[in-house]
């Protein structure tokens, strides 16, 4: 697929985008944890979009893309390359709105989320699991069926409504010093940014990456695009990467990307669980990591986290693979 030729994103956008998608999404709870601020010396407000419709904040950028566009414009639905969270957020955004789907998918996807994308009634396509076959599989669906490619994030739709839980965040607890989410193609942290400094300029933003798949991090230390050379990590929704309208909102926006290594994401992912009792997925963890590693830069702060997803393979947790 071609990069993009849209115009980049602004704070008005995720307004927009929140009021169109509230009929759609859940708006999901900010929870707190006094064991949690004791770990880390901070004061946690953790958005929790693990609780999200599809289990992932990913349903908020897809059901923008799909009610931003005419019934006329997609008469011949949408399509899309995913192998998680993004395909079953395209897949239920499109049901909603009684369409065609069509979702290429790695041949190697879980099986639980096939399941998932063919029970919202989506058409799968797969293909090798790389993302040359991925993405010319899709363009001769695109060629084929004449429907509407709904890029995972970088899409101007997209990125705005991924940034509505933040905007909610900020509505419940105004006062945060700072928030910080992970980072991988990029649509939930620039989406965060346009969010967070469109109601406060001065709050600082940051982004949390593995070690094994860090080129959002390269990319804003040398201030210009790097792409991507066989990542690695066990947070596998964080594996894709930036794009031409991601990268400049999060070199503008964005003040430090922190990575660490997949032990202190796993060891994070344990704790989450353990001590609040709740289900993320390992790309969830990524900035609890942070957090924990980091200290010097968060303890005694206010800090808003994103917890992107809750949707772990339950049948091979990392803990029990380390």
């Amino acid at each position: 697929m071609t990069e993009s030729q849209q115009r980049l994103p602004v704070f008005s956008d995720v307004r927009s985008a929140a009021e169109r998608i509230t009929p759609y999404v859940h708006r999901t709870p900010v929870l707190t944890s006094a064991s949690m601020n004791q770990l880390t010396g901070a004061k946690l407000f953790f958005k929790c979009e693990n609780f999200q419709k599809v289990g992932a904040f990913k349903f908020r950028g897809a059901c923008n893309a799909l009610f931003s566009y005419s019934s006329e414009e997609l008469r011949n639905g949408v399509a899309t390359h995913s192998s998680g969270n993004h395909a079953q957020a395209v897949a239920l955004a499109a049901r909603i709105r009684e369409m065609p789907a069509h979702i290429v998918m790695p041949e190697n996807a879980p099986s639980v989320k096939i399941q998932a994308v063919r029970s919202y009634g989506a058409d799968i396509t797969f293909c090798e699991p790389t993302l040359k076959a991925r993405e010319a599989t899709l363009d001769k669906i695109l060629t084929q069926n004449s429907a509407v490619f709904i890029h995972p994030s970088n899409d101007v739709r997209v990125i705005a409504g991924q940034g509505t839980a933040a905007l909610e965040m900020l509505e419940d607890y105004p006062d945060v010093d700072c928030v910080i989410a992970p980072v991988g193609g990029g649509g939930l942290l620039s989406g965060t940014a346009l969010a967070v400094h469109g109601i406060n300029s001065e709050m600082s933003v940051f982004g949390a990456e593995p070690e094994g798949a860090d080129d959002a991090f390269r990319s804003l230390e040398a201030g210009r695009l790097i792409r991507p050379e066989n990542p690695q990590s066990v947070a596998d929704g964080l594996l894709t990467s930036l794009g031409d309208l991601t990268f400049p909102i999060i070199r503008n926006h964005v003040e430090q990307i922190f990575t660490v290594c997949d032990h202190k994401i796993i060891e994070a992912m344990r704790l989450i669980w353990e001590r609040m009792k709740i289900v993320i997925e390992p790309s969830a963890a990524v900035p609890v990591a942070v957090l924990k590693q980091h200290p010097e830069i968060f303890s005694g702060k206010r800090v808003g986290v994103i917890l992107s997803g809750g949707n772990a393979d339950l049948d091979s947790l990392p803990w029990n693979n380390t």
